[in-house]
């Protein structure tokens, strides 16, 4: 297994945010929550580590039946996932799910429309949030599942908008098609770059899907305990990200958007200590 440390600087590396809001949570499930966001950082970038789908899909494959199997298997981030899910009692099931939605990454199809973005946003990103709830305290996790599914999808579109220059420059659009169609434009105007005054309305229009779910968590979650409130840090910085794309939202296209570094730790730090009341 992999040192506390060294997973640590692995997550910081990876995915800073989420690493600074595991210093939130209590020692004993700091180690639980790094190796549930390094899982989630290692098969999101599966794509740009292979070649074929096919071999992709192939490293899913493994992790699901190193899951399923739940013994040791050599390697440090496998082991410390699964350590984790014998200690807190979390569901396979949930980490088939996530496995599943992560096979869209691998290919070109479009987003056909709304409801396949929110559910492949839900696999992905709410399941994420609804498991590191369970990790800090099972029981009270099971009633804040509809805060889980918004802020993982506000997180989920904020991240695929902030990503837009790299999706593209591969063939990649999760903009659904629907909302394309509603700009003015296509699946594959969008990605080569054809008519930048319809893309920047789709843009715009995606980021204000992220922001209506991004409301609709803060409805549910001015009363969120306070022992579940790092699970849910990770959205802290999304109004911040939100409000960088959406100021120049042709300017997302070509280059990634989002606040500064600080803002968003400042952004997590006030959260941490006041929640969203």
């Amino acid at each position: 297994m992999a040192s506390a440390h060294q997973a640590g600087q692995s997550l910081r590396e990876l995915d800073r945010e989420r690493y600074l809001t595991t210093l939130y949570a209590p020692a004993d499930k700091r180690a639980a929550l790094t190796a549930l966001y390094l899982f989630n950082a290692e098969i999101a970038a599966i794509r740009d580590k292979v070649k074929e789908p096919m071999a992709g899909e192939i490293r899913l494959q493994w992790w699901r039946d190193a899951l399923a199997a739940g013994a040791e298997t050599g390697n440090p981030l496998a082991d410390d996932l699964i350590a984790a899910i014998k200690a807190h009692h979390l569901p396979i099931a949930a980490f088939d799910r996530m496995l599943e939605a992560r096979i869209f990454d691998l290919y070109d199809d479009p987003m056909p429309d709304r409801a396949t973005l929110e559910g492949y946003c839900g696999e992905t990103a709410s399941t994420l949030v609804q498991l590191a709830a369970m990790t800090l305290e099972a029981e009270a996790a099971q009633n804040w599942a509809d805060a889980a599914g918004h802020a993982g999808c506000a997180m989920a579109m904020t991240g695929l908008l902030r990503l837009l220059p790299i999706h593209r420059a591969r063939g990649q659009c999760y903009v659904p098609a629907e909302v394309l169609a509603s700009a003015g434009t296509t699946n594959d105007a969008f990605v080569a770059g054809d008519d930048t005054e319809a893309a920047g309305r789709a843009v715009a229009a995606m980021g204000a899907l992220a922001r209506e779910h991004f409301n609709k968590f803060v409805s549910h979650a001015k009363n969120l305990p306070p022992e579940l409130r790092p699970a849910f840090l990770p959205a802290a910085p999304v109004p911040a990200h939100l409000k960088a794309i959406l100021a120049h939202p042709v300017k997302a296209l070509e280059a990634s958007r989002g606040s500064s570094g600080m803002r968003a730790q400042f952004a997590i730090m006030h959260r941490a200590a006041r929640g969203w009341r």
